[in-house]
């Protein structure tokens, strides 16, 4: 559906070069033969080059930008003219990932057609390969029969879906009982059946993903649903640490890179009002010639401005 660029040719992309470019049936292969799907969020060129370089399967222009990077508290307010920029800022970045582009709230719900130009601005402004909408409902199965229709490749999403947490009570897990379980199998093989090519499935009890599992033909992408999904999705700030506070409990910090930031720019702070900062060793030089010559040129203004 996008072009990608072409290999680039950075000491990190080495590796890239040699990596086929994932695509839907390279996906399918993934699930069939068992090989474990390693999804990851990314949001601007930086974090895309490590995405890159980590040689993941799939990339996400997640709507959680609007806390990791724009500063809000939810989801909610992300507008589309937002994560375009953000997508084509990935864009850049990326050559094997399948980059997926999600649909932000508000941009999909009222009307097919709405979903669907959304959808279309995606992949031709953005270059994204496919795009993800979050719900299982009627409505979102609807929006999502119809973005395949137009023949736009479709991720549906379960569980814990951000976008409308406050009506499932709030940022908790879902699933926890019997019958909020079977909504949830109930949804996702509804998206199934008008052709989503993968599912997420966020904050269910592992046991209920298990039971779910043996249901989808297609590859489910976990979030705090337990290792038996086909492969695992996590946001790039959580696990890098870029962010204040622990997180939800199925994160797993890989780093600790607020930490770092806050210590390095207080560092250049105190380097700077202590004028330890610059040093010598980063300025630039100039004949001594070429520095006679032009005291000898401001000469003149000088003495003026001391009268």
């Amino acid at each position: 559906m996008s072009s990608r660029p072409a290999a680039q040719a950075p000491s990190d992309l080495i590796g890239a070069t040699h990596r086929l470019p994932m695509t839907l049936p390279l996906l399918i292969e993934k699930k069939r033969l068992g090989e474990p799907i390693v999804m990851v969020t990314a949001y601007d060129y930086p974090s895309a080059r490590a995405a890159e370089a980590a040689g993941v399967d799939l990339v996400l222009v997640g709507d959680s930008a609007a806390t990791t990077v724009l500063g809000y508290n939810t989801t909610t307010p992300v507008e589309l003219e937002d994560m375009l920029v953000l997508a084509r800022a990935v864009r850049r970045g990326l050559t094997t990932p399948l980059m997926i582009g999600d649909l932000p709230f508000g941009s999909y719900e009222v009307s097919d057609e709405q979903a669907i130009t959304t959808a279309l601005r995606m992949v031709k402004e953005a270059g994204c390969d496919v795009v993800k909408l979050e719900g299982g409902g009627e409505a979102s199965v609807r929006r999502a029969r119809a973005i395949v229709g137009a023949g736009i490749p479709v991720m549906g999403h379960v569980g814990l879906t951000p976008q409308t947490s406050t009506a499932l009570g709030g940022w908790k897990a879902q699933g926890r009982t019997a019958a909020a379980a079977t909504r949830i199998a109930a949804e996702a093989l509804a998206l199934q059946e008008v052709g989503c090519f993968a599912l997420v499935f966020e904050a269910i009890p592992s046991a209920v993903t298990e039971e779910l599992m043996g249901l989808l033909e297609i590859p489910v992408i976990g979030i705090g649903a337990g290792p038996a999904t086909d492969g695992q999705v996590l946001v790039f700030h959580d696990l890098l640490g870029i962010r204040d506070g622990l997180g939800a409990r199925f994160v797993k910090r890989y780093a600790n890179l607020q930490q770092e930031m806050n210590d390095g720019v207080s560092a250049y702070a105190e380097d700077v009002r202590s004028r330890r900062y610059p040093g010598p060793e980063h300025g630039y030089s100039i004949d001594a010639a070429e520095l006679a010559e032009l005291h000898e040129r401001l000469a003149p203004t000088l003495d003026e401005r001391k009268l």
